[in-house]
Formats: C-alpha cells, sequence, structure tokens
C-alpha cells in the first residue's frame, strides 16, 4: 500500500519535516575541545590545518583542508584551484549538531571540482560526523589581523568576496590566545579589554568551583577587573572578565595562571558546598551572558 501524501490546503504537497539531531558537546571526543568551542565562539580570525583520516585520503587524495572561523559571506566551506579545501566554523545555516554540518560540508567540498563553488544541503542529515573524518589531535591555531586568508594575498576579483572581506575586516577586534590556559583569550573593544576563559570540565562541576571562589572573594583577576558573567557553549561554561583596556595581552598571562590554579584547586575540593558558595552559585547562574 502506498503512503498517503499530505496535500495543502492549495492542492500543493506538504513538505515533510526532517528530525533535527541535537548533539549538546558537538566537539566531545577531540583532543583540543575546548579549543574549538572557542574558535567556533570567541575568536574573529583564525585558521588550524585539519588532516584527513587514511579512509578519506584513499577516497579523496591527500587533500590540505584548512579549518577557518569564517569564510567570505559565512559560506560552509570553499575550494581552491589548486585542491585545498577550506571549512568554516561560523555559518549561517547548520542543524542541530555542528560536527554533522562540518562533516557534510567537507565531504562536498572534496566532492567539488578545485576552484568551483561548494554546494552544501540545508539539512545535513544523518551520516558521518567530522569526528569520523579526520586525525584527531592538538590544533595548530593561527591567529589573524584580517580575512586576508581566504585571498592567500592576492586582491581577488569576485567583488562579492571583496565586499565580504571588508564587512569581515571591520568588525574584528583584537584578540590574542594567552598561554596561560588553555582556550582562554584576551580581546580589546572599544572601551574595555576582556579575557574569556572555555572550561575544560563538566558543567555543574565548574560551576561548583566558580561558586566556591565567588564566595571566597577569589572570582577576579586582579585590581580594577570585574566578573562580567559566563555563558554556556557546546557543553562547556565560558567565565568572562571585564579588565581595564590598556595593559597588553601579555600583563594577563600571571592573573590568568594564578586564577587557573585556584580554579583547579576548587574544582579538586571534595566538600559540599556551604550555604555562601550555594548563594554564589544561584547568583552566578543568574548572570548568564548572551553572546549572539
Amino acid at each position: 500500500m502506498s503512503k498517503k501524501r499530505r496535500i495543502n490546503s492549495d492542492g500543493t504537497p506538504k513538505r515533510e519535516k526532517r528530525p533535527d539531531m541535537f548533539s549538546a558537546r558537538p566537539f566531545e571526543g577531540f583532543a583540543d575541545e575546548v579549543e574549538w568551542i572557542a574558535l567556533r565562539e570567541l575568536v574573529p580570525a583564525a585558521s588550524a590545518p585539519l588532516t584527513l583520516n587514511p579512509q578519506m585520503v584513499a577516497e579523496f587524495g591527500d587533500r590540505p583542508v584548512t579549518l577557518a572561523t569564517v569564510l567570505p559571506m559565512a559560506w560552509p566551506a570553499m575550494t581552491k584551484p589548486d585542491g585545498r579545501v577550506f571549512v568554516g566554523l561560523q555559518r549561517h545555516v547548520q542543524s542541530g549538531d555542528v560536527s554533522r554540518d562540518l562533516a557534510v560540508a567537507l565531504v562536498r567540498a572534496l566532492q567539488t571540482t578545485p576552484g568551483s563553488p561548494v554546494s552544501v544541503p540545508a539539512h545535513a542529515g544523518h551520516g558521518p560526523r567530522l569526528q569520523d573524518l579526520i586525525v584527531d589531535g592538538p590544533l595548530e591555531i593561527t591567529l589573524h589581523d584580517g580575512f586576508e586568508f581566504w585571498l592567500d594575498d592576492e586582491p581577488g576579483d569576485d567583488p562579492n568576496v571583496k565586499a565580504s572581506l571588508e564587512r569581515a575586516n571591520a568588525s574584528i577586534y583584537p584578540t590574542v590566545r594567552l598561554a596561560a590556559a588553555k582556550a582562554a583569550y584576551w580581546c580589546r573593544v572599544p572601551d574595555r579589554g576582556h579575557v574569556r576563559w572555555v572550561l575544560p570540565d563538566e558543567e555543574d562541576a565548574a560551576l561548583g568551583a566558580l561558586a566556591r571562589l565567588s564566595a571566597s572573594g577569589d572570582l577576579l583577576l586582579g585590581e580594577g577587573t570585574k566578573f562580567a558573567g559566563m555563558f554556556r557553549a557546546h557543553g562547556r561554561l565560558v567565565p568572562v572578565w571585564d579588565i581595564p583596556r590598556d595593559p597588553e595581552p601579555a600583563e594577563w598571562e600571571a592573573p590568568v595562571a594564578a586564577f587557573a590554579k585556584r580554579y583547579a584547586d576548587a574544582l579538586a575540593d571534595p566538600t559540599p558546598l556551604d550555604s555562601a558558595a550555594r548563594r554564589s552559585r544561584q547568583g552566578l547562574v543568574g548572570r548568564q551572558l548572551t553572546l549572539r
């Protein structure tokens, strides 16, 4: 028996709704999970090389692949005439599983004639995730002052790409990766600076550690700093501090390292939260931020 088709009031067939996938931790399993999150949520202009796994190399050849925070016009992927592939982390159309979206973009780019536009479906559907397609390892991140790496230092002749490049460059705030803690980044906005750190620990444990530090008065990075709040990103907490605008990034290495030590000690504390820490926990939950 054939399946009965659903019809709109005007006689046209109704579009079938496709079940969306959802992954609260799309980068789970990667050695640098927190750096993937930072590149997705915090960093304006950066790139990192990716390595295809042996199965992908056997199918598509040993093609150079670059992960980029943003591509022209927020494309999911693009190819270069010499066969290189770029995959964009920050894009407009996506499902509930960022890893699956990235996998589809990568495969479509590898299937595309080098130098041609990459067509990526709006619905990723079920299939392999990025973790299934590349070799895992620490990301070799390069931060850029602008997005000229899109063009390989050549002017290019696509006016849409040029316009997108100008808009993207105009939106960049200076950003520096701090050595004091993995996935900790300094940035400077017009009237102040920020330090933002993607914590590597499970949310409840991280929140408990931050609550202990808040209750003991150890949540700040030093004089003139303010704990602005935190936000959730792909299954991890990201605390944010407002800091004075003028000091250079290197001056925040020691304060961030000292805070990381206090945080680690608080995280390792096995005792239940006392009443002050419980109140602080509630206060932190009420100070969650929204980036977008």
